[in-house]
């Protein structure tokens, strides 16, 4: 089983989405990531990693679902960006593996070795350029102080991620996970505050990677008329769950192959929630195992603005996931074994990934900054508004609308449960 924690929830304001992640490496190597903005790279190429991490993300998530029938949030972004730094620091099979793992082996040119960070840095970039969004990402890692990295690693963690290098006392097991602890809080705006528990004192490295993003919708929910209303898990569990509502102009189109609706909750500043909400009578998990990358970017090729009278639970979830157990099966092995080629890393014998822990906290309440225009393409009389009543299980995905990269992805089977 995945192991799961049980975290505090964020304070209600705006819609809050929190992910940290770490990776221990060996009996002694254990790792963290924080990611900054580049240049602008052509957006080909952007589009090109965006692209395949959403296909790994969706690959992903089927198997994290394949664990259990619970509520799932995490950030495809945030795993492969770990992986990806981790890249520069492998050789041979291990190399071939994180790229095949992550979809990305195709994008790889022979005279450009260092493609793939250098189009991670560029779409970070190109996603937080605007510089009025809040977001926040990067990488930092946390050495023992008599533990010796490759210098090539070091700076290009440097170049391409903005990696701090921190040396710390890992025998000091205390003071190093209340430092480690509260560099993630403080990174991820107070929402994650305990990222591990505990600390194995023969640790070398800890890389750790934290993505937060805050964003007021464009059209926020007015919360006088949010009301409790009966929301369906199954036939047996119908929980009356606080119920927001509006009726204004929202992109939606139906997938009549698939038996689901779609609908589009944009935020301030480039960034989109999209709501996929499987038809009556249609089992979700018949859903989640056909969902594509080349669907998604259909769905928002097909949407059209009506009027549209909407009704969303309020939810909030905090949920942690040990990979290491199912990332084998994406194809990351080697790795996690004694054969893993990580001398990029360091010289030292005998480092492998031995733990994978991701954590992701999302909060989706009424409120936002200040509500922007909306055009008016497609609009259906204002006296007979469809609905979109999401009262039954469904899917979520946060992305950035320039680059189509994908932020976040999971699915509420149940807005009660934190």
């Amino acid at each position: 089983m995945l192991p799961k924690m049980d975290g505090g929830a964020p304070k209600p304001s705006r819609s809050r989405i929190t992910v940290a992640y770490k990776m221990k490496l060996g009996f002694s190597f254990v790792l963290m990531c924080i990611l900054v903005p580049g240049q602008p790279l052509p957006h080909a190429n952007i589009h090109n990693l965006s692209f395949k991490n959403m296909d790994f993300g969706m690959n992903l998530y089927r198997k994290i679902s394949s664990y259990h029938d619970e509520n799932i949030i995490f950030s495809p972004l945030s795993v492969s960006t770990s992986f990806a730094a981790l890249s520069m620091a492998s050789y041979g099979v291990t190399y071939d593996e994180i790229l095949k793992g992550l979809s990305l082996e195709k994008l790889l040119q022979a005279d450009q070795p260092d493609l793939i960070p250098k189009l991670f840095q560029m779409l970070y970039g190109n996603i937080t350029q605007n510089g009025t969004m809040i977001v926040d990402q990067g990488m930092s890692l946390f050495v023992r102080r008599n533990f010796s990295i490759e210098k090539t690693f070091e700076e290009q963690m440097k170049l391409y991620f903005n990696s701090d290098v921190k040396r710390v006392d890992f025998e000091d097991t205390q003071r190093s996970m209340r430092l480690i602890n509260d560099y993630v809080k403080n990174k991820t705006g107070g929402k994650v505050t305990e990222m591990i528990s505990s600390l194995d004192p023969l640790t070398q490295l800890m890389m750790i990677n934290t993505f937060y993003f805050q964003g007021g919708w464009e059209m926020p929910f007015n919360a006088n008329q949010t009301h409790k209303a009966p929301f369906y898990i199954d036939n047996y569990n119908i929980p009356q769950v606080p119920m927001m509502y509006k009726e204004d102009k929202f992109e939606t189109m139906e997938d009549a192959h698939l038996g689901a609706k779609v609908l589009k909750l944009p935020y301030l500043e480039g960034v989109s929630m999209l709501i996929l909400l499987p038809n009556k009578g249609v089992d979700y998990s018949s859903i989640e195992d056909e969902i594509t990358a080349k669907m998604f970017l259909g769905w928002i090729k097909k949407l059209r603005k009506m009027k549209v009278e909407i009704k969303i639970p309020k939810f909030k979830m905090e949920e942690s996931y040990s990979l290491n157990n199912i990332l084998p099966e994406l194809g990351f092995n080697s790795i996690f074994t004694h054969t893993a080629n990580l001398t990029g890393l360091s010289k030292d014998d005998g480092l492998q990934v031995s733990e994978v822990l991701h954590k992701a906290v999302i909060e989706v309440d009424e409120t936002g900054t200040t509500a922007a225009a909306a055009t008016t393409i497609g609009i259906i009389p204002y006296s007979l508004p469809r609905t979109f009543i999401v009262n039954r299980p469904f899917f979520f995905f946060i992305y950035h609308e320039d680059t189509k990269a994908l932020l976040f992805m999971g699915r509420v089977i149940n807005p009660t449960k934190n």
